[in-house]
């Protein structure tokens, strides 16, 4: 039985690389007394944000994964795929609802849509 192709867009992993900075960074402030260890909390949250957050897609849904948990959108809910005015890709639904599409630029949009067997409009296959 055969996997089907997933497509996996995370969040460049330089921020993973500066939350270890900043963890290491932040331990001589928190060993001074009791009431800063909380400060370590942030890069930590950080880290793990940018190990875990970004986008998934295969022939059947999008997941969208965040620091906490994640939510699933079939593609039938998905009327349209854009890029917003910053090179983020967003998501129209058939409700009104836009995403924002973790880790996912514009220029990766025909990357994500031919994982679905679907071109984009006014592109050759």
């Amino acid at each position: 039985m055969s996997r089907a192709e997933t497509v996996r867009f995370r969040h460049n992993q330089a921020i993973l690389v500066a939350a270890v900075i900043a963890f290491i960074g932040a331990l001589p402030l928190a060993s001074v007394r009791w009431y800063f260890l909380p400060v370590l909390l942030v890069p930590f949250a950080v880290g793990i944000w940018a190990w875990r957050a970004g986008t998934e897609a295969d022939a059947r849904e999008l997941r969208l994964r965040a620091l906490a948990g994640q939510r699933r959108v079939a593609w039938e809910r998905v009327v349209e795929l854009r890029e917003d005015a910053r090179g983020r890709a967003v998501a129209r639904l058939d409700d009104g609802e836009l995403l924002a599409l973790p880790g996912v630029r514009g220029t990766e949009l025909p990357r994500l849509v031919a994982v679905t067997g679907h071109t984009l409009p006014g592109r050759a296959t």
